[in-house]
This record gives structure tokens, C-alpha cells and sequence, in this order.
């Protein structure tokens, strides 16, 4: 039995994983000949996994961050680009242009105020029937877990990173 509904897709948690999860889903849909769009809520920079746009013409990164703030107090230009970000993320929600639409960080601009839950869950309703969601990031709210169909959390057990070593380039971050 085929189906063809876009699920909702939340990963949360303190733990590692949640972005690569998501790349890893763009990965197996690209293979498969579909259409990815990932919007980057918190990053204003390309990290390593952006690259698979030099092997596949059917995906779009877009950094829609002015850069990580969790070292320092978000100010309005965070506010405007998020809320500028979602505003174009629900254009592509909609526009059933993307088989499967990667909101990546999203839950950390939820968490920082820069936009709301209510916000999130307008767009996805504005979702083409068929598009796929994954978003990510800590904190996710209770309602952005109910109005979610897979909700995965990750937990970090134990992690390197807490004993001082730093991340090796290409490999963990």
C-alpha cells in the first residue's frame, strides 16, 4: 500500500544527531530522485554536510541565521531573519515545489522568542499534502511535539565533548 501524506517529523533533545538525522533523510530522499529543501534557522554559515549540494541539483541549503546565539542575547536582526525565514519557508511548504522541506534549528528559535510555536504550526499547515517535514533542535515545545506524526528524542548519554576534546572537522560536529 503506497502512501503519499508528508508526515511531520520533529528531532529534539540534548543529545547529538538531530541535523545529521535530518541530512541523512534529504540523503535517502535524494537517492531516490526527490526534491530537498533545508532551511537553517540558527546557522549563517555552511557546515560540512551542506556540501552534498556539489552532488545533487535537486537540493537548496539556505542559511536563514544571522549566526549561533547561544553565546550571546539575540537582538532584532535575529528576530527579522526568522521571522523572514519562516515566512519563506511557508511559501515552499505550500508550493509543493520540495518533496521534502528540512527546518533545521527550528525548535532554538522557538526557544529564544524569535518566533512561536503557532508561528511554526501556521506553516505546516499551509503544507502541500504530500511534503515531507523534518525539524529540528532542542527544546522543542509540547505543542510543537503534538502537532508533530514522529517525534524522536535524542539523548545524550555520554559525550567527548564534555571531558574538553574539541570536535574533529568533518567528522562530529
Amino acid at each position: 500500500m503506497q502512501n503519499d501524506k508528508g508526515y511531520i517529523h520533529l528531532y529534539t533533545g540534548n543529545g547529538k544527531g538531530k541535523t545529521t538525522a535530518a541530512f541523512g533523510l534529504a540523503l535517502r530522499a535524494l537517492c531516490a530522485g526527490r526534491r530537498v529543501y533545508v532551511g537553517q534557522f540558527v546557522k549563517s554559515m555552511k557546515y560540512n554536510e551542506t556540501a552534498v549540494e556539489k552532488y545533487f541539483d535537486r537540493i537548496r541549503i539556505e542559511q536563514l541565521g544571522s549566526g549561533c546565539y547561544l553565546d550571546r542575547t539575540p537582538d532584532i536582526r535575529d528576530v527579522e531573519m526568522a521571522r523572514e525565514g519562516l515566512s519563506r519557508c511557508r511559501a515552499i511548504l505550500a508550493s509543493g515545489d520540495y518533496d521534502v522541506v528540512i527546518l533545521d534549528e527550528i525548535t532554538i528559535a522557538v526557544h529564544y522568542g524569535l518566533i512561536t510555536s503557532a508561528d511554526v504550526i501556521e506553516a505546516l499547515k499551509a503544507k502541500a499534502e504530500g511534503t515531507e517535514v523534518v525539524m529540528t533542535g532542542r527544546y522543542a515545545t509540547d505543542e510543537l511535539v503534538e502537532a508533530s506524526d514522529l517525534v524522536t528524542e535524542m539523548k545524550e548519554i555520554k559525550h567527548y565533548y564534555t571531558r574538553g576534546v574539541l570536535s574533529r572537522d568533518g567528522i562530529d560536529r
